[in-house]
This record gives C-alpha cells, structure tokens and sequence, in this order.
C-alpha cells in the first residue's frame, strides 16, 4: 500500500474503508443515473475528445463518459489499490494510482471533474486540489459534491472529519477568476428514474481559451 500521505483522510480512503466502499458501489442502478447524467452533462459542452476524474475509484463515471463518447481520451487519479486494479483490468483510462494531493499533470483535459470526492478531502488541502483541477482542465471543469453555502462538517458512517459540505464550485471561481458558470443542477436519490446521492453539480468553463 502507499504511504507517506500528508492526511488522515487520504490514509483512510487509502485503506479498508476504500476497499469496503468499492464492493458497495458495485450497483447496475448507479450506472444507469450516472449515464443519464453524463448524457445531460455533455449537451451543455462542445469538443470533448478526453477528460480526467480525480478520485475515480472504479471508474464508474468513466465507463458511463466511455458509452458515450467512445473515442473519447481517459484518465483517472485514484489513492485505493483495489480500486486502481479494477480499473486497469477494465483498461480504458490512464490510470494515476497516487493521492490527488501528490499529483501533477503531465497534460491538459477537455474536461476535468469530480464526484463526491472533495467532500471526503481535508479542508486545508482544498485550495491545492483545485489548482490542480484547474491545471488539468484545458476547456471545462465539473464538480458534483454536497453543497453548503458555509462550510461544515457532517458524520459519515460513524466517522468524524471524513465529510464535508461546503460551496466548492464558488470557492473554485473565487480562486480562479477566468471561469465562468454554465449550468448547475441537483442529483436526487428519489428521482422516479435514475435515483443517486443527493450532490449538487456545476459545470464551469474557462473563458481564456480559443475555440
């Protein structure tokens, strides 16, 4: 297993929680609201030919970008080792098996994004890793996380300061200051048709890029 992580949350997603949260995630279900999703999601973009995940794990959303754009470019940044041999078995996505904290780019993404992983990431460490989407996106960043217009802190499955909810698109637009908004929406686990967890989305878009 890795070591020398920085945080507790990373040694915690790192190790059996993170192999434990990979078998529950194993859920025909979740796939199909997470290709509806996507299907919405890429009608508010234009030219998306390769996207990167940071914190992946098995790559569900991949797979889901995967159906829908099948010649589409993937990458994916991943901490549990479990995870990481799921998704090189499955052999479609660059796979980065690090800490999105130690990661650094090696190239730039139409699309870089996120799904319930900031919520899980230690508050301090925040303004880096959205340097480092920022740095990954060529064109479009998305994030879907559990909104708050404060920060605060929620239990998560009997464990402290392992899930936070906060504003994270404002913050990232706050920090970078070339993005602009493009839509936003809610995933609702009581939808009539594709039910998830209940995160807020946001699509931004940098406004200092050449079409």
């Amino acid at each position: 297993m890795m070591s020398g992580f920085k945080t507790e949350q990373e040694s915690f997603w790192a190790g059996s929680f993170g192999d434990e949260y990979v078998e529950r995630n194993r859920n025909e279900q979740i796939q199909a609201g997470k290709l509806a999703f996507f299907g919405k999601l890429f009608s508010r973009m234009s030219g998306v030919s390769s996207c990167i995940e940071l914190g992946s794990n098995i790559g569900l959303n991949l797979r889901a970008i995967n159906q829908l754009l099948p010649g589409a470019e993937l990458a994916a940044v991943e901490i549990n080792e479990k995870a990481v041999s799921e998704l090189n078995k499955w052999g479609k996505a660059r796979v980065y098996h690090q800490s999105i904290l130690k990661f650094t780019p090696e190239c730039t993404y139409d699309l870089a994004f996120t799904v319930g992983v900031l919520i899980h990431l230690n508050p301090d460490m925040l303004p880096k890793v959205y340097d480092v989407l920022y740095k990954s996106s060529k064109k479009y960043i998305m994030v879907a996380e559990y909104y708050n217009p404060t920060p605060m802190e929620v239990n998560y499955r009997g464990h402290a300061g392992k899930l936070f909810k906060r504003d994270f698109a404002g913050e990232i637009m706050d920090r970078h200051n070339d993005l602009e908004l493009v839509d936003y929406g809610f995933l609702y686990r009581r939808d009539n048709n594709f039910p998830m967890d209940d995160a807020t989305w946001f699509l931004m878009k940098k406004t200092n890029i050449k079409e």
